[in-house]
């Protein structure tokens, strides 16, 4: 392990952990948008413009079958779009300038959505939207993960789910105020609202170091040198600063020598192939845990269930996420590890998932059937934000290397988001009363998919908590086996310490040939 000394604490990180707090901003976007267009599906001046005229809906109009599929299901194209996009633009510029081209992006798919009154600009706006998205979750969740400290890495890139959830509030929030308009400003308002965060962010990110590991790999020392001191503050003392810089010199280099010339497939190749199946896999479990059915629908879901309210009960549901990803953060820090986190939280959705079906089935359409479905509903959003949203990005970042850190989750983002898409796209056909007409009984297939996420964590995911991302490496290439993960004493940070113990004790150590490593083998 390495050095006791660097676990310093909360207070000593403020300078980093406010850093990736702005990096993990960009995120925000993604849930306030979420949670607004998904309430636009119950407003008059929305249904007006893209919809049709219903007497026998509540408010008097509705909105066809294609249309509700595709307006929730293009921003996940997009998306798709915008993952497969991130490798080879990772390839040559850094995190930063991506998340620059994303808020662009942004402000354009905010534009186009505005001022158009044809589904086709709206499909349009979506997926450009979902274009910004891609890069937004991708590249703001590796700066999170290569710029933390190893003892907060799992607080500090869980800001994704605390900024999706402040962005979901937001959106919610916006839709209940502006529901009762009878024009388009009901859903205009939200979209400008959009244009708020990128920028935001195009400002802060101004005042953000590029992440050290990404110049590293791109064989620029001295600039990662600068770029870990501003990360690191006053929190390490040179030595220990010098230390971390090493270690994590030391880790790129070993990579580079044993794995050669870098090539997307590398994924697919070796130890990586392992990696690859964990870090995918505990991405697209936010698509089976069925969230997206819940975020796209959850108004439409509510009002055709018989509440009364059903803005307000989506209003709920995300602060109940906010609570889940407040109790989430301590406990990945100080009491649970990754593994028991997400299996919690497996469980958790399962159950909620299957109260809803099991009390719909029993007494549909009835009072009772209503409070179980909103208790059930908020608890959902509780156990997914608080264990699974907090923890996935964490361990989906961490398990792979520098070198396909951004392919690797850019290739799990786009495979989430093509699942988040065939959820939308089949959503409507389960749940509306003009085809299915399963309603909340299609929560029996989501109870199930949860099972399945728990059966691959249990088999597949190791406990990676408090170790460095180099020491994460080493394991993987020693093929050690998932059960002796927790406890295998790693060799890369210890030979870090002693390497810059020797020499320059006051300042970071000048770069190190690969040939002082020692055989790992023995």
């Amino acid at each position: 392990m390495y050095s006791p000394e660097r676990n310093t604490p909360l207070a000593a990180n403020w300078k980093c952990i406010g850093i990736c707090l702005f990096v993990s901003m960009a995120n925000a976007q993604y849930g306030f948008d979420t949670n607004a267009v998904a309430g636009f599906q119950a407003m008059i001046g929305f249904l007006e413009i893209f919809g049709y005229k219903d007497p026998k809906s509540v408010t008097g109009w509705n909105l066809h079958t294609g249309p509700q599929q595709l307006i929730s299901s293009f921003l996940n194209v997009g998306t798709i779009i915008g993952a497969i996009c991130t490798p080879p633009f990772a390839a040559k510029f850094g995190r930063k300038p991506a998340i620059w081209l994303a808020c662009l992006i942004s402000f354009i798919a905010c534009a186009v959505q505005i001022g158009t009154t044809t589904l086709g600009g709206l499909y349009a706006g979506r997926i450009i939207l979902g274009i910004s998205n891609g890069f937004f979750i991708t590249f703001s969740n590796v700066y999170t993960v290569e710029a933390a400290p190893p003892h907060l890495r799992g607080v500090i890139v869980s800001f994704f789910g605390l900024w999706v959830n402040i962005g979901s509030i937001l959106g919610s929030v916006c839709d209940n105020f502006t529901k009762n308009r009878l024009n388009k400003l009901s859903y205009q308002i939200p979209l400008a609202s959009l244009f708020a965060i990128p920028a935001l962010l195009s400002v802060l990110m101004l005042f953000v170091p590029e992440s050290p590991r990404w110049l590293l790999v791109q064989n620029k020392p001295e600039q990662a040198k600068i770029a870990l001191k501003k990360l690191r503050g006053d929190s390490l003392n040179p030595e220990m600063l010098n230390e971390e810089f090493v270690e994590m010199q030391r880790g790129i280099e070993a990579e580079k020598e044993f794995s050669g010339n870098y090539e997307i497939v590398d994924m697919f190749r070796g130890t990586n192939l392992r990696r690859t199946i964990i870090s995918v896999g505990v991405v697209v479990s936010h698509a089976a845990t069925g969230l997206w059915f819940i975020l796209s629908f959850g108004t439409f879901f509510f009002q055709a269930a018989g509440l009364k309210k059903p803005f307000e009960a989506s209003v709920l549901g995300t602060v109940m996420g906010l609570i889940g990803v407040l109790v989430g953060l301590p406990l990945t820090q100080r009491v649970f590890g990754r593994r028991w986190m997400l299996m919690i939280g497996a469980i958790g959705c399962s159950c909620c998932m299957l109260a809803i079906a099991v009390a719909y089935t029993a007494a549909p359409q009835s009072l009772a059937a209503g409070r179980a479905l909103l208790g059930f509903s908020l608890m959902f959003y509780f156990f997914y934000n608080g264990f699974i949203g907090t923890v996935s990005w964490p361990v989906a970042g961490e398990v792979v290397t520098s070198r396909l850190r951004v392919a690797t989750i850019g290739f799990g983002t786009g495979l989430n988001y093509f699942f988040n898409w065939l959820i939308s796209f089949c959503s409507p056909y389960f749940i509306n009363p003009d085809d299915l007409n399963w309603g909340p009984k299609y929560g029996y297939i989501w109870a199930g998919a949860n099972f399945i996420v728990f059966v691959f964590i249990f088999i597949l995911l190791p406990e990676t908590k408090g170790r460095t991302l180099e020491e994460i490496d080493e394991m993987f290439e020693h093929k050690v086996p998932v059960r002796d993960f927790k406890n295998y004493h790693c060799m890369t940070s210890e030979t870090a310490r002693e390497v810059a113990r020797k020499e320059y004790p006051d300042q970071l150590e000048p770069t190190i040939s690969i040939s002082d490593m020692p055989d790992k083998t023995g």
